[in-house]
């Protein structure tokens, strides 16, 4: 199965609703990185991503994107083999 690295805040409902479709996918280990913790993590993520938001997720070295993304990639059947990878 491949890595997941998911940037993340406390108390964020899409990071919540992304590790929930990851782990019903089988994902046991998701590498979450707090941004809200470590403030130098984000200037990572935006450097990286060019995004502001989270959750930013990558699978193996694919960047995701968010939340919406996640599912979406999901629904085109696109996920499973993704996180086979």
């Amino acid at each position: 199965m491949a890595k997941v690295l998911m940037y993340s805040t406390a108390v964020c409902p899409y990071c919540v609703r992304a590790e929930q479709l990851l782990t019903r996918k089988g994902v046991k280990d998701i590498e979450k990185v707090r941004v809200d913790l470590e403030p130098e993590r984000r200037a990572e993520m935006m450097q990286k991503t060019g995004q502001r938001t989270v959750p930013q997720i990558y699978i193996g070295e694919t960047h995701v994107g968010g939340c919406d993304d996640l599912y979406e990639l999901d629904r085109q059947g696109k996920l499973d083999p993704l996180l086979a990878a």
